[in-house]
């Protein structure tokens, strides 16, 4: 049995710029359709699905660095549709998860999390670099649908050389332009790898780069901005780092995928 947890934000933005035929709830119209061909997809084996949302596109993290992501500069278009995405999404047969406080990275994090004993495999449709986060072994794998490949915990250390539990100190250091993170200068994809591939965790990293593995270049530029940003870094750290406690009110059960209501699904998309 699988469990499928869908980043409902990324698919809105996705159907909307996507090359279908403009008109009236494009962005809705396409993500629903792209929900049921994974539905319908045997070789997927949808039997729970929940989508998450970020309504508004703002969440605690705004709080705490102005410059986080948000709803600024988004196409009013695209921003009027996120309530009847929501509807479109539950009339389709399947729940939704609209987040306000916190994010829907977070609800898929939180789900995965809770849920990951209690199924075969819980595969969470998303390209975003944070839910790396979260993958665990092939219990709790990442599917890009983008790239159409199936990123796994061995997959994320032959790609990064490392583990999913310095994924938010690896975007900490090198950004996560998606979500507003701008990282430290100077640390690039390789230098973050083999610095936490060493050493896990920014707090285990030792500020002597004599200590720093041998291939890393300009070691001693890189302290000194460690020195001078840390509690930058350690900032974009706590952005990055997804919350596994948001309160999701289903069970397991009441995630089990019982169909459409075609019937309301044709109301909606009837203009």
């Amino acid at each position: 049995m699988r469990l499928h947890l869908v980043d409902g934000t990324f698919e809105l933005f996705r159907a909307h710029y996507s090359k279908r035929p403009d008109g009236p709830l494009k962005a809705t119209r396409g993500m629903v359709q792209s929900l049921l061909a994974l539905i319908a997809n045997a070789e997927e084996q949808v039997t729970h699905v929940a989508v998450a949302f970020d309504n508004p596109i703002r969440s605690f993290r705004n709080d705490l660095f102005p410059f986080y992501k948000s709803d600024e500069g988004m196409p009013p278009d695209l921003r009027a549709q996120f309530d009847i995405a929501e509807e479109a999404t539950r009339a389709a047969g399947v729940v939704v998860w609209s987040m306000r406080e916190f994010e829907a990275d977070d609800a898929l994090a939180t789900a995965a999390a809770r849920f990951a004993a209690q199924v075969d495999q819980v595969r969470i449709l998303t390209p975003d670099k944070d839910l790396g986060q979260c993958l665990e072994r092939d219990r709790v794998v990442q599917v890009d649908v983008i790239r159409k490949r199936i990123l796994t915990e061995e997959t994320l250390l032959q790609r990064r050389g490392i583990r999913p539990e310095s994924v938010p100190d690896y975007l900490a250091l090198t950004g996560d332009e998606a979500d507003g993170i701008p990282g430290l200068p100077g640390f690039g994809e390789r230098t973050a790898s083999a610095l936490l591939a060493a050493f896990v965790h920014l707090e285990s990293v030792p500020l002597d780069a004599r200590q720093w593995p041998a291939q890393i270049r300009g070691a001693d530029r890189l302290v000194a901005t460690m020195r001078e940003r840390l509690p930058d870094m350690l900032l974009y750290r706590t952005l990055a780092t997804l919350r596994r406690d948001v309160p999701l009110a289903e069970s397991l059960d009441e995630l089990r995928y019982r169909g459409p209501q075609e019937a309301r699904l044709k109301e909606l998309f009837a203009t």
